[in-house]
């Protein structure tokens, strides 16, 4: 069973050995260098309907875990 996002979770990455920290949300996600504030923001409906082709999620359920 998944757990929903229902809060905003952080998490620390290092791309191209710049600190960054992700924040998850229910609205989407953020990408903001680490002591930033303004950061690349795209809710999921964004990435849904920007996904190529190929990568685009079945909504008929064909790919769920739970």
């Amino acid at each position: 069973m998944t757990t929903p996002l229902d809060k905003t979770l952080k998490r620390a990455i290092t791309i191209n050995e710049q600190a960054y920290v992700a924040a998850i949300s229910p609205a989407g996600i953020k990408l903001t260098l680490k002591g930033r504030r303004n950061g690349v923001e795209m809710s999921w409906n964004t990435l849904l309907t920007n996904a190529a082709p190929s990568e685009k999620i079945s909504r008929d359920g064909g790919d769920d875990e739970e």
